[in-house]
């Protein structure tokens, strides 16, 4: 029914717009009381589906992917869609209002998104203010620097989301990957990445409870990239990977306006994602955990980046293109397989 009543709907209206309206809807509805049937429809709960990861149980392998979420104003909402957690973000210290609209872009033919979001939100605070009322949600907050901090300064931005939102997630993830923020450059440097890394790790050891860290990458490393990604892990330690975040490449795209600056999601970078994954698992000889994301449209991608080496994997434009029932008919056939 989603795709051949309610999508075709959504998708004749601006992809921003609509985006926030959806909010309003799934909060309205919930209002209302249908909560009870929204999870009856679409949750799954097998002891075959849980997995432990870093010290976290999650009820199943499906999660939500950062970016649908940014203030954490509707998680609970959402997880009654049967998501085994809900990661929240991108982050910032302050509030921003993003890049300049028209900023977000519907590949239709090619099941795809561009972005140039910018990492809008409101800000750590807020974040924090949504997730005091959370009780059985897993939550991962997804965090970055504000686009205007100078490069010197942007250590310290991680730090303050990374103080401020840990009482309230289950998991971190370090975004350094987004191409839509500025001095990217750095934030690929190896040599930084392992200051950043050990500054928030150290910040870590401070709280009586540790909470795990992953690193989010983009799917366009080479080769020699992935395995400088590899020895960064070995060397600081850092829980696992995200793999992968929004790609840069536009290769094979039909779609009118397959040219507009961002980062691509969607079913063109599924393959891309997961041989990233399959890379990464393999000659780490699997010593990492990795959450795989990227063009997960069907049951098959899911399980293509769960065999080829993923411990989870997370949603996003798929679940934009294929509605909520995809992530009931991932976990049914992750219980066949």
């Amino acid at each position: 029914m989603y795709r051949l009543l309610i999508r075709p709907i959504l998708f004749f209206f601006d992809p921003e717009k609509i985006h926030y309206f959806s909010f309003s809807l799934i909060r309205f509805l919930n209002q209302l009381g249908v909560g009870g049937m929204i999870r009856s429809l679409y949750q799954i709960k097998n002891p075959k589906l849980e997995r432990e990861l870093f010290g976290i149980k999650f009820p199943n392998p499906v999660g939500l992917a950062a970016g649908f979420d940014k203030n954490a104003v509707l998680y609970k909402e959402l997880s009654n869609f049967g998501f085994g957690f809900i990661e929240i973000g991108t982050v910032t210290p302050k509030g921003q209002i993003g890049n300049e609209k028209k900023r977000l872009f519907r590949l239709k033919e090619d099941q795809g998104i561009i972005n140039r979001m910018g990492f809008n939100n409101d800000g750590v605070k807020a974040a924090v203010e949504n997730l005091k009322s959370n009780t059985n949600v897993i939550i991962g907050g997804n965090i970055g620097k504000n686009t205007q901090t100078l490069p010197e300064n942007y250590t310290e931005d991680y730090l303050k989301c990374f103080n401020e939102l840990h009482p309230y997630v289950d998991y971190f993830v370090l975004n350094v990957s987004c191409p839509n923020v500025s001095s990217h450059a750095k934030l690929n440097d190896k040599d930084y990445l392992e200051e950043l890394i050990t500054a928030v790790q150290k910040a870590n050891k401070t709280f009586d409870k540790q909470k795990p860290i992953l690193l989010k990458i983009a799917p366009d490393l080479n080769n020699k990239q992935l395995d400088e990604i590899i020895e960064l892990v070995k060397i600081t330690s850092i829980n696992g990977v995200i793999a992968s975040n929004t790609s840069t490449t536009r290769d094979h795209l039909l779609s009118e306006n397959k040219k507009e600056i961002g980062g691509l999601s969607g079913k063109p970078i599924a393959e891309k994602s997961t041989e990233v994954i399959r890379y990464l698992h393999t000659n780490s000889n699997g010593s990492f955990p990795i959450i795989g994301v990227g063009g997960i449209h069907s049951e098959k991608d899911a399980l293509d980046k769960l065999n080829a080496g993923a411990s989870l994997v997370q949603l996003y434009t798929g679940f934009i293109y294929e509605g909520p029932g995809l992530v009931k008919r991932i976990n049914k056939a992750i219980l066949k397989g």
